[in-house]
């Protein structure tokens, strides 16, 4: 089938609409919209980072502007949504319920060589949960033996419940401390989701059709990242299969490499809305780095896993987006304590910016303070002070 050949313009709009970014509130607005944004990307990345505002939250909120917190709780508690670990940890839609359990399975033959130790006690504390109900950490007495070495040495205890999790035997709500809770899938997913194990054939045009569709343009890397966690997968082949059938079309974008991939439903000649989002680092839109260097022209990462002294823009920094650019990227800190957001930086990258841009830039600020109960905002330094004059003269 002859491959559908786009310039650059062409591919950022479908990127963006299949982001669920082509304009304010392109799902709608309240919980129904929240599900819609999960249901549409098929996972909502989780991230337990609080210098601002939850990844997880933010993504949501970017997408429905009159979000609150509480209405992801809510979702879980009625059984729309789920979390689980697929490519990472994150929230994806109850109906999706089946195609974890190919990674549960994944999970569960790594675990063949697991000590008698572990294996006991894994096995103690699924009887515990079978007998008494949900569990936290904090329910078990601390069973180290040997002194921590650092945050990411868990406890046996700890340890047990994780692996439990990752095999499907247990599932997890959060309480809110954003704590995990621990409970038997019975009491998580509602009884009439579908539960029969996909065949491999069934999981890998799942993985493609959703990565093309949060994506709206893709290359296999991409889709081999999602179903990483399941080794020898059929996506590879099961592509071929769709691209023969007329299901997928191979795309050729000026100026970046292929092959490229995209659902043969897809609208190329889309229109966006020219509005400002502030996206988190752990947005759909942001994970491939690659992408955004090739798409958009924009050298983004994130800065918290390099050590300070290399850091260019800052610990947590935010992309901004205008339309089809990327503006600019804030390194933020949210003090909850005096309800200010502190600005440590706010970068922007050598484009022009008109003042509509710079006018929705502040409007878009405002609902972000707020977003992270804040009330006050503190600049402290950027790399145009003519820009960041005419934003502070708009707060103070």
């Amino acid at each position: 089938m002859e491959a559908i050949v786009l310039n650059r313009s062409q591919a950022r709009k479908i990127i963006l609409h299949a982001a669920g970014l082509s304009k304010k509130e392109q799902f709608g607005t309240g919980i129904e919209a929240v599900y819609k944004v999960i249901d549409h990307l098929g996972y909502i990345q989780l991230d337990t980072n609080y210098v601002v505002e939850r990844a997880h939250h933010h993504a949501i909120f970017t997408r429905v502007p009159d979000y609150q917190t509480e209405w992801l709780s809510t979702l879980g508690e009625h059984g729309d949504v789920f979390e689980y670990f697929t490519s990472d940890a994150g929230f994806l839609p109850m109906p999706d319920f089946r195609f974890s359990l190919p990674v549960k399975k994944a999970f569960a033959t790594k675990g063949s060589s697991l000590t008698k130790r572990e294996s006991d006690l894994m096995k103690q504390i699924l009887n515990q949960v079978e007998r008494d109900g949900a569990v936290m950490v904090g329910d078990f007495e601390n069973d180290r033996v040997e002194a921590s070495s650092g945050w990411w040495d868990w406890r046996p205890a700890k340890v047990a419940l994780e692996r439990l999790y990752f095999q499907g035997k247990l599932m997890i709500s959060r309480n809110s401390a954003f704590q995990k809770v621990y409970h038997l899938p019975l009491d998580v997913v509602p009884p009439d989701t579908d539960q029969t194990m996909p065949t491999d054939e069934e999981y890998a045009r799942y993985v493609i059709q959703r990565t093309l569709g949060a994506l709206g343009i893709s290359a296999v890397k991409e889709m081999a990242w999602r179903s990483r966690r399941v080794k020898g997968n059929l996506v590879k082949k099961e592509l071929d299969k769709m691209l023969q059938a007329g299901e997928v079309k191979t795309v050729i974008v000026d100026g970046v490499k292929g092959p490229l991939y995209m659902l043969s439903d897809t609208d190329v000649n889309l229109n966006i809305e020219d509005e400002v989002f502030i996206l988190s680092p752990f947005d759909i839109l942001n994970v491939f780095r690659s992408r955004l260097k090739d798409f958009f022209d924009f050298d983004y990462q994130i800065e918290c896993f390099v050590p300070a002294p290399k850091r260019k823009f800052g610990y947590f920094s935010l992309p901004i987006i205008s339309g089809e650019r990327f503006i600019a990227r804030m390194d933020a800190k949210a003090d909850r304590k005096k309800k200010t957001l502190i600005i440590h930086n706010l970068h922007f990258e050598s484009i022009d910016i008109d003042m509509q841009t710079i006018d929705k830039l502040i409007d878009n600020l405002k609902e972000f303070i707020l977003f992270n109960k804040c009330r006050d905002v503190i600049f402290i330094k950027s790399n145009r002070n003519d820009l960041l004059k005419l934003i502070s003269e708009a707060f103070f």
